[in-house]
């Protein structure tokens, strides 16, 4: 019997990124082919790229450069495969090149390379729900491709494309099949969320299809409601500030989808907000938020913002510490303006100096910082459910429904000799403690 074809793999990048690779890694196992950790005993090595900012299309770079070197067969796939000449100047021995999404082109490519194994079906299973590189308990649930925006710090469009929505009995289809393997956690995203099928004209955006037997409108609000029936936590990523994403709300205080909205703000300042070629009115914004928590107490915000863009001022930097201190938001990322090679901003007029992004950077992280603890410390004497993460001598780690993988807080559940709960758990815990981003407190037992 022959032997059987061994792939590595190696993902960079975003959680959209992480789906294409485990699109690929399930296609590669259902061809039969074994999957492994390392280059050496490879057949052949794929690397799925991210090409977003110059940091990372250089971490990019430099894997595709390892791969080289430790195995020599490589085929490079993702966003930065968008620029093809970009990565064979640099590496023109790779084998082949394709761009994000490219699942067939990529399977096409690895047949080339090492033809397609002699399988026994009833030996190389591959799972209902596909193979998934997160832990069994959480999986991201892609809803769409590409972005209709234009911002001017940003390249997707380019090298992701339009929006293009799936079907929304397609994504329906795939959560279920998640919740039935014992998903516990369904994280939504997309390069724009709150598009999700705009892109498919007016005309179809409110028509009645069927899921199930069940007749069900084609929009995002009719998408989460369904997702909320399958029983487990559903959380929304990268969600633009739409007019009907007011509709997510009252599902929120409900229970049917989680209290958490990811909404990538990038800045305050309207004259900076034009430069990005983002949604300006910063005041609207505020009122939103105002009516979101009095329909939803329990909401938790997370935004994320940009620093040093070009022409920003002290005046704007200081319209964007403000906006903090008035909205008060649960959860912030915070980046520095980075040139991003084919991006409008980068050839703009009054680059911001290094040390002046610096400076606001820590400035603002500090004010965030001094946010979060203050809305933290409200927690304490609260009862949460906490879903388990992770269970070890010290003690049980978990999340909050405010707390996404990965990005947000952590809660720390001290140990108790009796009680040893699964991953994937939901737990009631006390609340006893807290900094600047994480609990500490003792779970509730019956």
């Amino acid at each position: 019997m022959s032997k059987t074809p061994n792939i590595g793999f190696v993902s960079l990048g975003c959680p959209k990124n992480l789906v294409d690779s485990e699109r690929i890694l399930t296609e590669l196992r259902t061809d039969g082919y074994n999957i492994i950790p390392t280059y050496e005993n490879a057949d052949l090595v794929i690397v799925n790229t991210c090409g977003f900012i110059d940091s990372a299309v250089q971490e990019s770079l430099e894997t595709i450069g390892e791969a080289l070197e430790e195995n020599g067969r490589v085929i490079v796939t993702g966003c930065l495969g968008a620029k093809e000449d970009q990565i064979r100047q640099v590496h023109p021995k790779v084998l082949e090149v394709s761009g994000p999404h490219s699942y067939e082109t990529v399977m096409e490519q690895v047949h080339k390379y090492v033809p397609k194994p002699e399988r026994d079906p009833f030996v190389s299973l591959v799972p209902a729900q596909g193979v998934k590189l997160t832990p069994k308990h959480y999986a991201y649930l892609k809803i769409s491709e590409g972005c209709d925006h234009n911002c001017t710090f940003c390249i997707i469009p380019s090298m992701r494309g339009k929006l293009d929505s799936r079907d929304i009995t397609q994504v329906l289809d795939e959560a279920k099949r998640l919740a039935d393997a014992g998903v516990k956690e369904l994280l939504v995203v997309s390069q724009d969320t709150s598009a999700y099928l705009l892109d498919q004209g007016k005309e179809n955006q409110n028509k009645t299809v069927f899921w199930q037997g069940k007749p069900i409108k084609n929009n995002l609000v009719s998408l989460c409601r369904e997702l909320g029936t399958l029983g487990i936590w559903v959380r929304l990523h990268y969600v633009y500030p739409y007019p009907h994403v007011d509709d997510l709300i009252p599902l929120m205080a409900e229970g049917k989808i989680l209290p958490y909205l990811d909404i990538p703000l990038q800045h305050a300042s309207p004259k900076i907000l034009k430069a990005m070629k983002r949604p300006g009115a910063v005041n609207r914004v505020l009122e939103r938020i105002k009516q979101w928590r009095e329909i939803c107490p329990e909401l938790t915000l997370r935004s994320t913002f940009i620093v040093g863009f070009p022409g920003e001022t002290e005046e704007d930097f200081q319209m964007l510490l403000d906006f903090l201190k008035e909205a008060q938001l649960d959860r912030v990322g915070c980046f520095k303006f980075s040139p991003v090679e084919g991006a409008t901003a980068t050839d703009m007029p009054d680059q911001v100096p290094e040390d002046v992004k610096e400076e606001r950077f820590h400035r603002f992280m500090q004010l965030q910082q001094e946010i979060s603890a203050q809305r933290l410390q409200q927690k304490i004497g609260k009862t949460l459910p906490v879903m388990v993460d992770e269970v070890n001598e010290e003690g049980i780690i978990g999340r909050s429904m405010a707390d996404a993988p990965e990005i947000d807080g952590l809660v720390y559940i001290a140990a108790t000799e009796d009680f040893k709960p699964t991953v994937g758990e939901i737990l009631q815990v006390t609340i006893t403690d807290a900094d600047e981003y994480d609990l500490w407190g003792d779970v509730v037992i019956d």
